[in-house]
């Protein structure tokens, strides 16, 4: 207990003590010497009164004391607050993230917190009595600081991105506020910095700017960044007179990688190929791959066209070389096209399409190999893009025709069938070659819409034919491979055998040996959905596409037909000659009908009837005609 309190106390009881024996002495005197009535009531009231003036002294007294302690009290009080309010302060002083400094008005260190010894590594006696300088970078001039003391002189705040220095001698980047503390009489009398530090930040930023740049599976500069580099390799190359060169690499075949062993395995091989590039090219060759298996080279010194050629080379012959992934022995072939500057084009965008351009000539030739760009190469690519362009615009304005070509039985040299081909009849270029359009077709994706339409008119025509009283065994309709992989060409058929309302037995789909050994299994499981809906089924062009007996017997199919190239030399070529009878011997004893294309001669419809082939189309029999002048009559006779 306090002393005042103590004081407060003492006073109360004696307050009590004098009022009592007041009481009892004032009681006796008055009843020993007073009889009279009148004496004693007079006697008592001047008691009273002297009571009343003596209380009065006494709660003077003890209300003073009183205050006294209440007022002592109030300020313990505020006081024991204080401590607290400083006692949390400090906690989170010392617990936050951010790193605090603390100056006097003289900008010497008075005061710093855990985190700003973490961050900066220096201890607070390292510190304490030291000016902030001492952590400068030099990254920034003096204006900075003349412009940061002049924020503060003015607002009493700064706010903003500062580079200082670790104890380590690490420079690292702050954002940092600094305030001005000032007294009661609003005079300086502290600095007080609080920062925190941003290098996560910075290192998150230039990760995504590497992103932005670098392609994320190899590391190689990506498209974006190549071509920033061909620009800035021309503008030099041009300065000084010199030649560059721009390879375009793409991998032979790589889909078949990538659905065969999986993408894991794919990203793993174009990694490979990337480090084996790396390896192969000088250090003065730019390397980039643009996307998927294409990559780039960009050559900044490069006089002639046989150093790009001789580059050219020794990318394909170093690529050929087998490559080990995850237990795997794989090999890969590439295609490249060249454009050379400033022969071939004057900017990095007329460069790269020009090698494309020569790409396409590389692939076209058979692959494995390079081709070079010519202006020739840009007329071809400009009217390729022309037809794509109008290709589209033919499926809207119904500019495209079926023709029939008819199929005759080799035995009775009847009709017995037709195929249905596509044709563009070009409003101002009349009839083009499917030959021109059909390869384009499949580059730019069309084909598989331009199969559907023609399968629809097909089925159509043949249901007319049908209500007219022709009697025909099936029209046959090729399936690209493109339309082919999809899932939903089962959905497809069946939707437009509903909707024209044909049986199913009159429709044949032609599907090429190629498209069946892209993806054996996947070609396995859409054939057998398909023979569900009870469509026929051959495999067209074979003896092309390097199928094996084994999955050939497991295809449910009905006929094989020989490719014209095989028919062509008939009957004089051996080779020919020999690869006929085999596949009518292999279709027979797989109890398949054979059917021969481009026959153009009677000596070779007259062999394929002696080796006992089924059926024969080509000009001999007759060509691709419109259904109005389709000839119905019988073949001459073949023997």
């Amino acid at each position: 207990m306090s002393a005042t309190y103590r004081d407060a106390l003492r006073a109360a009881l004696l307050y009590l003590v004098l009022s009592v024996v007041w009481l009892q002495f004032s009681g006796h005197l008055l009843n020993s010497f007073f009889d009279n009535s009148t004496e004693l009531l007079r006697w008592q009231l001047i008691n009273g009164y002297l009571w009343v003036a003596f209380s009065a002294g006494l709660i003077f007294i003890a209300r003073a004391r009183l205050f006294r302690c209440l007022g002592v009290g109030a300020k313990l009080r505020e006081r024991s607050e204080d401590r607290e309010r400083l006692r949390q302060a400090a906690a989170v002083f010392d617990c936050t993230r951010e790193g605090v400094l603390v100056t006097d008005s003289k900008g010497l260190i008075v005061h710093v917190n855990r985190a700003f010894m973490e961050i900066t590594g220096y201890q607070r006696e390292e510190v304490l009595g030291q000016r902030p300088n001492m952590f400068k970078s030099g990254h920034h001039p003096p204006a900075f600081y003349q412009e940061m003391f002049a924020t503060l002189d003015g607002t009493g705040e700064w706010s903003g991105e500062i580079w200082n220095r670790r104890k380590s001698g690490e420079i690292y980047p702050q954002w940092q506020t600094i305030r001005i503390v000032r007294d009661e009489q609003r005079q300086l009398s502290q600095y007080v910095a609080v920062f925190s530090d941003i290098s996560a930040i910075k290192n998150s930023e230039h990760e995504l700017k590497h992103l932005a740049h670098h392609d994320p599976l190899t590391t190689l500069p990506n498209r974006l960044l190549f071509t920033d580099r061909v620009e800035q390799a021309l503008a030099s190359a041009q300065l000084h007179k010199r030649g560059c060169a721009l390879l375009l690499i793409d991998l032979d075949h790589f889909k078949m990688i990538n659905d065969g062993l999986g993408h894991t395995i794919g990203d793993q091989l174009l990694k490979a190929v990337a480090e084996r590039l790396k390896a192969l090219l000088d250090p003065g060759i730019t390397l980039a791959r643009l996307g998927g298996d294409e990559f780039a080279v960009l050559a900044e010194s490069c006089p002639q066209l046989v150093h790009a050629g001789s580059l050219a080379q020794r990318i394909i012959d170093d690529l050929r070389e087998p490559l080990h992934i995850e237990g795997h022995r794989l090999f890969i072939n590439a295609s490249i096209g060249i454009s050379l500057f400033p022969s071939d084009a004057l900017s990095a965008e007329q460069l790269l399409r020009n090698a494309d351009s020569a790409l396409f000539k590389a692939k076209s030739a058979g692959r494995d190999g390079y081709a070079l760009y010519t202006e020739e190469l840009t007329a071809h690519a400009q009217q390729r893009v022309e037809i794509g362009f109008e290709l589209r615009r033919a499926l809207e304005q119904q500019e495209l025709r079926v023709y029939y070509q008819p199929v005759h039985d080799l035995k009775s040299s009847r009709l017995i069938g037709v195929e249905a081909l596509v044709r563009w009849q070009h409003p101002q270029r009349g009839l083009v070659s499917p030959a021109e359009f059909i390869p384009i077709a499949e580059r730019t994706g069309l084909i598989a819409a331009i199969d559907a339409w023609v399968m629809r008119q097909a089925c159509e025509q043949m249901c007319r034919w049908q209500a007219a009283g022709v009697a025909l065994s099936f029209v046959a309709v090729n399936v690209s491979s493109r339309l082919f992989a999809r899932r939903e060409l089962y959905q497809q058929v069946a939707q437009v055998l509903r909707e024209t309302g044909l049986d199913p037995a009159y429709l044949e789909l032609e599907v090429t040996e190629s498209a069946v050994m892209d993806d054996p299994e996947v070609a396995l499981e859409q054939m057998h959905r398909l023979r569900e809906l009870g469509v026929r089924l051959a495999i067209d062009d074979f003896g092309t596409g390097y199928s094996s007996l084994l999955r050939l017997k497991r295809l449910p199919v009905q006929k094989l037909k020989i490719d014209q190239g095989f028919v062509a030399g008939l009957p004089g070529d051996e080779d020919d000659a020999a690869i006929v009878q085999v596949i009518i011997a292999l279709a027979r004893s797989m109890g398949m009908q054979v059917h021969a294309e481009g026959i153009e001669q009677v000596e070779q419809a007259r062999f394929l009837l002696e080796q006992d082939c089924n059926l024969g189309q080509g000009y001999w029999f007759g060509r691709p005609v419109a259904d109005e002048q389709l000839n119905w009559a019988h073949a001459p006779e073949i023997r």
